[in-house]
């Protein structure tokens, strides 16, 4: 079995909430998880970033931050998914990686990794700096139009969570 037929069940069966399935998978792959992210190939990398939320792997968010900082727009684009996907019921994910989503959302080389981590960041709290850096994005000229879309849809949702607390 491959990591993305592995990640594969994992996903089902985490679906499915067969959770002692579930771990008893997470054991059994953790070492290959770990090994495919160090991997010189982008590709196994990305692959691999990807497993960890398909494996709802949190205790591999540190390794998500190795993602996040990855060379490739590929592996960093994975890793925003999978930290996306894990933030989804953990919004407390999204808030430790804060700085290095805004960082990412500002400022990176690739524009669909720069949506992916607006799109990460509708997870989170509304909090105010946040709120600020993607009405900047929103309001610039100077951006992808559908960055700026995804950066008023995002900041329009933080700021109505905001009103709900």
């Amino acid at each position: 079995m491959t990591l993305a037929e592995a990640a594969a069940e994992a996903d089902s069966l985490a679906q499915a909430g067969d959770e002692r399935a579930l771990a008893n998978l997470r054991s059994e792959w953790d070492d290959e998880i770990e090994s495919a992210a160090r991997n010189s190939d982008y590709r196994i990398r990305a692959q691999a970033y990807r497993a960890i939320a398909q494996f709802r792997f949190r205790q591999k968010r540190e390794l998500l931050r190795r993602g996040l900082e990855d060379e490739s727009p590929a592996a960093r684009g994975s890793a925003l998914i999978a930290l996306e996907a894990l933030s989804r019921t953990h919004p407390g994910d999204v808030n430790s990686f804060r700085p290095l989503l805004h960082e990412l959302a500002a400022h990176d080389a690739n524009v669909a990794v720069r949506r992916l981590a607006v799109i990460c960041l509708k997870n989170g709290s509304p909090q105010r700096d946040t709120i600020q850096l993607l009405e900047g994005i929103a309001d610039s000229d100077d951006e992808d139009a559908e960055l700026r879309k995804t950066a008023r849809v995002v900041r329009s949702a933080l700021k109505k969570k905001a009103v709900a607390k």
